[in-house]
C-alpha cells in the first residue's frame, strides 16, 4: 500500500495530476479540494489511496490527511465507489460535508451528484458515528482510531475474512476498547472470528 507521494507535479487538471517520482510519472485521481490547495505549484506531496480493479489500479490523492480519511470512510459505504467519493469531495470542502452528515442533512448530501436520497441516507447512517466535527484545531476524526481499524482489516481481507462481517467485529472490538495497536486488534479480532 502507498502511503504518500513527494515529486515534481508535470500536469495538473481539476480532475488529475502527474506527478513525477524517480523518473516515474504517476497519473493520480484527485478532488477539487486538493487542485486548489496544490495549484500552482512545482513540486507536491499527496496522500494516497490504490483502488485495486479487474481491469485497472487507481490512486487517488489528497492534500491533507484528513481529506484522505474522509475518502476512506466514504469508499466503505456500500454504493459509494472512489469516482463518487471524489465528487462529493469535489462538491463540498471535507469540513463542510462532515457537518452535513453530522447534521443528518440528506438535502445536502441529495445535492452532489451521483447521490440519491437513499444513498445519502445510508452515507449518514454508516458514518454519523464515525465522524466527529469539532473546531478547526481539534482533530476531526477519530484518525488513530480509524487508522488502525483500516489496517486491521486490510490484514484481515488479505487471510480471506469477509470485508463486511470482519468490520463490524472491528467496530466492536474499538468501541468497547480504543487506542488499540494494530496487533492487539488483530489478535483480539482473530479470537472471535
Amino acid at each position: 500500500m502507498y502511503e504518500f507521494i513527494t515529486g515534481n507535479i508535470i500536469e495538473l487538471t481539476p480532475a488529475g495530476v502527474v506527478i513525477e517520482a524517480c523518473g516515474i510519472g504517476y497519473f493520480i485521481h484527485i478532488s477539487l479540494t486538493t487542485y486548489t490547495k496544490i495549484n500552482n505549484q512545482e513540486k507536491g506531496k499527496l496522500f494516497l489511496q490504490q483502488i485495486i480493479r479487474e481491469d485497472a489500479h487507481l490512486l487517488f490523492g489528497f492534500a491533507e490527511k484528513g481529506e484522505r480519511d474522509l475518502f476512506r470512510m466514504l469508499i466503505s459505504v456500500n454504493g459509494i465507489g472512489a469516482n463518487t467519493a471524489i465528487m462529493m469531495l469535489s462538491s463540498f470542502q471535507p469540513e463542510d460535508l462532515q457537518r452535513a452528515i453530522q447534521d443528518e442533512n440528506v438535502n445536502i448530501l441529495k445535492s452532489i451528484k451521483g447521490i440519491g436520497a437513499k444513498t445519502a441516507q445510508r452515507v449518514i447512517i454508516e458514518l454519523k458515528d464515525k465522524i466527529g466535527v469539532g473546531p478547526a484545531t481539534d482533530k476531526i476524526f477519530k484518525a488513530e482510531d480509524d487508522n488502525v481499524k483500516s489496517e486491521a482489516l486490510s490484514a484481515l481481507e488479505m487471510l480471506g475474512y469477509n470485508k463486511k462481517a470482519v468490520e463490524k467485529d472491528l467496530d466492536k472490538i474499538i468501541k468497547k476498547q480504543p487506542g488499540l495497536t494494530v496487533e492487539n486488534l488483530l489478535k483480539i479480532a482473530l479470537k472471535s472470528l
